[in-house]
Order: C-alpha cells, then sequence, then structure tokens
C-alpha cells in the first residue's frame, strides 16, 4: 500500500529513479532547459529546487552536498559557477514548467522545464539591453548638418526657377 507516499514513483524502482532524476538534474543545470514528459519535469522540480537554494551559498559542505545528488563535476561547477549567481536574490521558484503538448508516439504529456532567469524571452523581469544606434555623426553635428541644408534651400530655390523658366523659354 502506498499510504502518505506523495512522490511520484515514475514507474521506476527506487535506485533507477534516483539517477533518472540526477541525470535530468544535471542536463537542466548545463542545457538551462529540457524537454521531457509534464510528470518527470514536476518530479525534477521537486528534486532540483532544493539543490539550487543550496547553491546559493558556496561552501565546501554544499558543494559536497550536492555532488552527492549530481554526481558530475562539471554540473556542480556550472551550478556554482554561472547559475548561483543570477539566483542569488530569488526566494524560491528557480524552474518554470510550460506543457508543450502530446508526444506523436505514445501521447504522453510533454513539458519543458527550464530555469526562470535564463530565459531572456519569457522572463519579464529581465533588463532590456540597450539598443545603439551607430551613426558616422554626433548629436551636435546632426543639429549643424539639418540647420544647414535649410538655408541652402532657400538659396536654391530662385536659382531653380531661373533654370525652369530658362528651359521653358528654350522649349518655346
Amino acid at each position: 500500500m502506498r499510504h502518505g507516499k506523495k512522490f511520484n514513483h515514475l514507474g521506476r524502482t527506487s535506485s533507477h529513479r534516483s539517477a533518472l532524476l540526477s541525470n535530468m538534474a544535471c542536463s537542466l543545470i548545463e542545457h538551462k532547459r529540457i524537454n521531457t514528459t509534464v510528470a518527470k519535469a514536476k518530479a525534477l522540480r521537486v528534486y532540483v529546487e532544493p539543490l539550487l537554494t543550496k547553491a546559493k551559498e558556496d561552501t565546501t559542505h554544499n558543494r559536497r552536498i550536492v555532488f552527492s545528488y549530481l554526481q558530475s563535476k562539471e554540473a556542480v561547477t556550472e551550478l556554482f559557477r554561472s547559475v548561483a549567481p543570477k539566483i542569488a536574490e530569488r526566494n524560491g521558484g528557480y524552474t518554470r514548467i510550460i506543457k508543450t503538448g502530446f508526444r506523436q508516439g505514445d501521447a504522453a504529456d510533454m513539458a519543458l522545464i527550464e530555469l526562470v532567469d535564463f530565459n531572456e524571452l519569457y522572463n519579464p523581469n529581465a533588463e532590456e539591453k540597450k539598443t545603439t544606434r551607430r551613426s558616422r555623426r554626433s548629436t551636435t553635428a546632426k543639429v549643424a548638418v539639418e540647420a544647414a541644408p535649410v538655408a541652402e534651400e532657400k538659396v536654391e530655390e530662385p536659382k531653380a526657377e531661373s533654370t525652369d523658366s530658362t528651359e521653358e523659354k528654350a522649349g518655346e
């Protein structure tokens, strides 16, 4: 009987489930988003968010605890070097699950699980990058150039009329 057992067993033995979640957590940390089933994504969220909380404080003890879950030096290094500084001011909710439809072969409900702070398109709190327009002249030169042609146009207009009238006379 499964009285009081709240986590999803995912149809696997305990060792297989822990290996699966460890590998998925490593992939999530390295790639910042992965595609999987909704059930695995929800199980992975419960597995990886405490590790992300541990990574916010870079101590030897926390590194060893995280390594005992992930079993990958590269993933632990990536987590403490690049992921932890980005999530330092966040109090929780480090991952986002977005349902993406159904798998073609077996119609399993699929989802995209990603680290919230690493999605620039879907993150409303992200700082917008400043777009710089590069031009050859500075703004003071533009003002001077804009003012100068206006004066020149006034001078050129009477000349243009005189040439038009000369052409009309020549055409007659």
